[in-house]
């Protein structure tokens, strides 16, 4: 409810301003959606973009190391299941 009516107040003073065009207005409502994302971000303390995608790099390349793991394991005992 609080956020809802926060948004509302922040329109009400756009049509006061005589913001009539639609992209001012877009750009306005957009403005206002991305601070109060980075408002719950901060709050919720997520890790930022370029931490994630530090993050994610990592755990591909451990993927990778495991799948190679993997298909040497399964080379291994074919070769001994031939014999």
């Amino acid at each position: 409810m609080k956020n809802s009516k926060f948004v509302i107040e922040k329109l009400a003073k756009l049509f006061e301003q005589g913001l009539v065009s639609s992209k001012d207005i877009a750009n306005e409502i957009m403005t206002i959606l991305k601070s109060k994302r980075d408002e719950l971000v901060f709050k919720l303390k997520l890790t930022s973009k370029d931490e994630f995608e530090i993050l994610l790099k990592r755990v591909e390349t451990l993927e990778k190391k495991i799948d190679k793991i993997k298909s040497k394991k399964n080379i291994k005992s074919k070769q001994v299941k031939k014999l």
